[in-house]
């Protein structure tokens, strides 16, 4: 076996709409994919065998890293949406470029574990408690993309444009308070600093508008699709009805509407969460063929609603899947909420087969973050993948051509056990192979946070 370029024999391997037994994937020295060849019965000398089902990897196309450190102390009280902000703002005043390196490494080594191979991190945490810039006005995008490197996955950074406070009916609010932190000043200090920003390897930069609250018609929605033209862009969508009210205030105009008539959505840009849309909202971004990025667990924690999924992929839009706020990090358990979810919703079961939703974890996922030569396995495309076990007591017992099934309805991210980048292992047998401790680095990173 070349050390430069492993040989892997996976036990199944997922192609699209099948679990194939026993396919080799050899791989490249720059990380590609070079051949995969099926029918082979068993590991030939010198492979490395994955034994389960072994996916394309996977693509968390939403996280913001910092929110891994509100798991389980937002969960007391009853509260809204607003309430649970304000705890969020209180852990993102106290993070420095070194905390929140430490942090994200952490989670992004948890990531891997779970079988993820690329993140979008949504980032907005730009400078000093106070709105003053560090030294580098990039510090903190530079650590995240530090962190991604040392936990051996793929990042887009979705530097995020953060200009105001909230929307109301009365107009837009400035910053206050741990937001200060967050913003540029004008959108053209933003884009000087985002100009700035360098991807490369294993990183790719993109941009994001954290959401019409916090950008307004006036900084110029038009100029800013300009900037980003051909750059995967993001933004949060209609999350609230109080969203949607207060731009029906103030524009005239939902949201998508408001938009849509500044050239904003085209198939480049994603819009997370898209929770609270009009029939014409739906028809707005499935003719601009725009991704609708999903978070279920993060949509059911913060009680904001059941967006129309089934709707807008009807209408043309592709589905990615996010653990957004990190309430858990498992894509699995996104892939399967999406279609249950729509059953609660519905009281009609198979909106989505498994290998349709897969497609929504790899391949439509690494699509919206600027990866469109990963997600699947197939010559050519990066060699990135996961395995999940067949025989632990949650996937034992259906047989071999229900993988995918077996995979999506019953595994969680606790039955990956390997986990390829670049065709590289990062995960092997269920360990981190660059962060020895990952539950440790996380209670240190975490407790540090909250003293």
């Amino acid at each position: 076996m070349s050390l430069t370029a492993p040989t892997y024999w996976a036990q199944h391997a997922w192609l699209g709409d099948r679990a194939e037994p026993g396919t080799l994937i050899e791989t490249a020295a720059d990380g590609t994919i070079a051949a995969v060849r099926t029918g082979v019965t068993a590991p030939p000398p010198g492979a490395v065998t994955l034994r389960g089902l072994t996916l394309p990897g996977l693509a968390n196309a939403h996280s913001h890293a910092f929110h891994r450190a509100l798991r389980g102390t937002v969960q007391r009280d009853r509260g809204t949406f607003w309430t649970w902000r304000e705890t969020m703002y209180e852990v993102a005043g106290r993070l420095t470029p070194d905390s929140y390196f430490a942090l994200a490494r952490a989670v992004y080594a948890e990531m891997a574990l779970a079988g993820i191979t690329c993140v979008g991190e949504f980032h907005y945490l730009h400078h000093q408690s106070g709105g003053t810039p560090y030294a580098d006005p990039n510090a903190m995008g530079e650590a995240l993309i530090a962190a991604a490197a040392e936990a051996g996955i793929r990042i887009t950074l979705l530097d995020t444009a953060y200009l105001h406070g909230g929307l109301t009916s009365d107009g837009h609010r400035p910053l206050e308070g741990p937001q200060l932190r967050f913003g540029d000043g004008s959108a053209d200090a933003w884009y000087e600093r985002w100009r700035a920003l360098k991807g490369g390897g294993h990183a790719r930069i993109g941009a994001a508008l954290h959401s019409v609250r916090a950008f307004s018609e006036a900084d110029g929605y038009g100029e800013f699709a300009r900037w980003t033209e051909g750059v995967p862009t993001h933004i949060h969508l209609s999350e609230q009805p109080a969203e949607n009210e207060a731009c029906l205030a103030v524009h005239g105009r939902t949201p998508t509407r408001l938009l849509a008539d500044h050239g904003f959505w085209r198939p480049t840009t994603s819009a997370v969460h898209a929770t609270h849309l009009t029939d014409e909202d739906i028809a707005l971004l499935g003719a601009a063929s725009t991704t609708v990025c999903m978070c279920p667990t993060t949509e059911r924690d913060l009680a904001d609603g059941i967006g129309p999924a089934v709707r807008l992929a009807e209408a043309g839009c592709p589905l990615s899947l996010g653990s957004d706020s990190h309430a858990v990090i498992d894509l699995l358990e996104e892939a399967r909420a999406m279609e249950l979810d729509e059953r609660l919703r519905t009281q009609v079961r198979g909106h989505w087969s498994a290998a349709r939703l897969l497609d929504a974890a790899t391949g439509d996922g690494h699509a919206s973050l600027g990866w469109p030569e990963a997600g699947r396995l197939a010559p050519g495309a990066l060699a990135d993948f996961s395995t999940v076990a067949l025989d632990t007591v949650r996937t034992a017992g259906p047989p071999a051509r229900l993988a995918g099934e077996t995979a999506v309805f019953a595994a969680t991210g606790a039955d990956i056990r390997h986990t390829v980048v670049g065709g590289r292992h990062v995960v092997r047998d269920g360990r981190h192979l660059l962060v020895p401790d990952v539950p440790a680095a996380l209670a240190d990173a975490i407790g540090a946070l909250h003293g």
